[in-house]
């Protein structure tokens, strides 16, 4: 607790006197709003932190928090676990540029989040107990099976926090005029302060604090830009389609998709079963009471999602109506000053002045802080957990505890050199790799885990792993990273997201492999569907941490080979 308070201290005045330094050193000065909302940011956060470390005894603590948080903050928590600065920046941006074809991503999201409260939430929540891991191979053996859906895990968390690290970089290198690299040391600092003290009590507390920043900052802006046209809907629309270059085409399709079909599906296939694999979302159920409250905090959620996907809509198309050619906004070349992904800052600016734009300045970085927390602690969990306390002989829940501090530790150093490593490359590609494997991988298994009696090892371990590979090839070979990255002249695979064809791939090559299994483990694994549909659909055991222990459950010759 002592080296908490200060290293506190010593954050806080070296992050407060590097802004001055840049602040007298740049051309334009910082914003002062921006400085005092972030500093304030980053006492409230290390103060819950200071609180949290005192409750965090233990790896129930450490990863879901004991259990103990009610259902509507735990919603609030997903929420800001989920809408990130990319969300935020990143969807705006896109609907600017190319009209309505961005608000795809949207939609994708928000048919995820219903799907996920009616098929997953209630039997994960009762199966599981810390990770997507624990219901995968729930009646499975461990050794095969753990390992596939752990590096799955471990590789959707990695490729997300890279794109959250470069994000937050280049953010605060262009809004505070902050140096790259340490901007990325600030956020893997700050990061491991949340998680390796903290664990999942601090983590909720930042991502709750950052929903309500972020999502009541985007009404905002949505409500002030309405106002300038008198809450005329029809006045706004009107004036952005005169604006912009595509004209009533921006209002329609064809734009970024170019009115393929087949884009259309993988884009929607990858945002909406790619969130019901994310590793960090799903550890979120195990932080409540039982399956009742999961369902709660999935509606909570969905409702706090939706506003803030009604104010991006908003944004992304009336940002047009103030932005759009508007000179203080342009570079000497023409072009947006810092990209699409500043659209909403300039219209915060235009139509909020410097202290909404300095608000929405740091509360975009905060978001960044929550994400990578939540990222961190999915990580350190596969690690310790799934990984270390599955297969070590020696390992006992304080050994785990402890080794998922490490892990933590470790991962911020990993993105700390993978930041700076990326910094130049698209960020887009880092993350659709991250949501397109757990599309393809991470929702087929976990879904025909939960659901389908047949499923066997041999199933999981052949078509999760061929999948993975299949899904990284693919990606490799689209647009983003054979054209964009490498320097060829022509992509070998168009599609944006390979999902359209891996995860129908993952379903079809563990179907064949399970069949095809006739051992007398494939048999055993089977009759255990019963007692895994009676637990899924009943929650009685799920709070008994012996049953789904696998470091004290080693007898059990299903669960150990």
């Amino acid at each position: 607790m002592r080296y908490l308070s200060l290293l506190a201290i010593a954050l806080i005045t070296f992050t407060g006197s590097a802004f001055s330094q840049e602040a007298g050193g740049s051309q334009g000065g910082v914003n002062t709003t921006a400085i005092t909302t972030f500093l304030l940011f980053i006492v409230a956060t290390l103060g819950i932190t200071w609180f949290a470390a005192r409750r965090t005894k233990d790896r129930e603590t450490f990863f879901a928090a004991g259990g103990d948080i009610p259902a509507w903050q735990n919603g609030l928590a997903i929420a800001g676990d989920f809408v990130s600065a990319a969300t935020i920046l990143g969807i705006t941006g896109l609907m600017f540029f190319t009209g309505m074809d961005g608000y795809l991503l949207s939609i994708g999201v928000m048919v995820a989040w219903p799907l996920m409260m009616m098929i997953i939430a209630e039997r994960f929540r009762n199966l599981g107990k810390f990770t997507f891991v624990d219901v995968v191979t729930y009646r499975l053996r461990q050794s095969r099976v753990r390992i596939v859906a752990a590096v799955s895990s471990i590789l959707v968390v990695i490729f997300y926090l890279i794109g959250q690290m470069v994000g937050a970089g280049k953010l605060i290198e262009l809004l505070f005029g902050f140096d790259y690299v340490y901007a990325i040391a600030l956020v893997v600092v700050l990061m491991m302060c949340y998680v390796v003290f903290g664990g999942m009590i601090a983590t909720t507390w930042v991502q709750m604090i950052k929903a309500v920043l972020l999502v009541s900052g985007a009404v905002y802006i949505a409500i002030l830009l309405l106002s300038e046209f008198n809450f005329n809907v029809s006045a706004l629309l009107e004036s952005s389609v005169e604006k912009h270059p595509q004209g009533i085409g921006l209002l329609g399709s064809g734009g970024w998709l170019q009115g393929n079909f087949t884009q259309v599906l993988t884009v929607g296939l990858t945002m909406c079963f790619g969130i019901m694999g994310l590793p960090h979302i799903l550890m979120r159920f195990f932080t409540v009471r039982n399956a009742a409250a999961a369902r709660t905090s999935l509606s909570v959620a969905t409702f706090i999602m939706a506003i803030s996907y009604v104010a991006i809509l908003i944004i992304g198309i009336g940002a047009v109506a103030i932005v759009w050619g508007d000179p203080q906004y342009l570079d000497e070349n023409g072009n947006l000053l810092g990209g699409s992904n500043l659209v909403v800052l300039h219209l915060a600016k235009s139509v909020g002045g410097d202290i909404l734009l300095g608000y929405m300045s740091a509360v975009a970085f905060a978001t960044i802080l929550a994400v990578v927390a939540g990222l961190t602690i999915a990580g350190s969990a596969a690690i310790a957990h799934d990984l270390y306390g599955a297969f070590s002989s020696k390992a006992n829940p304080r050994e785990v505890f402890v080794v998922s501090r490490i892990a933590a530790f470790a991962i911020g150093l990993i993105a700390l050199g993978l930041g700076i490593a990326f910094e130049n490359q698209n960020i887009a590609i880092i993350t659709s790799l991250a949501l397109a494997i757990a599309a393809s991988v991470n929702f087929p298994l976990l879904l025909l885990s939960m659901y389908w009696k047949d499923l066997t090892s041999r199933g999981c371990v052949y078509g999760g792993g061929i999948t993975l590979l299949v899904c990284c090839l693919m990606i490799v070979l689209s647009d983003g990273v054979w054209v964009q990255v490498l320097g060829n002249d022509t992509a070998v695979v168009s599609l944006i997201y390979p999902t359209v064809v891996t995860m129908p791939i993952c379903f079809l090559l563990t179907v064949v492999f399970s069949l095809s299994d006739k051992s007398p483990e494939a048999h055993k694994e089977r009759d255990r569907f019963a007692e895994q549909y009676f637990r899924s659909e009943t929650g009685f055991g799920a709070s008994d941490a012996s049953q789904h222990d696998f470091s004290e459950d080693k007898s059990d010759p299903i669960r150990t080979r």
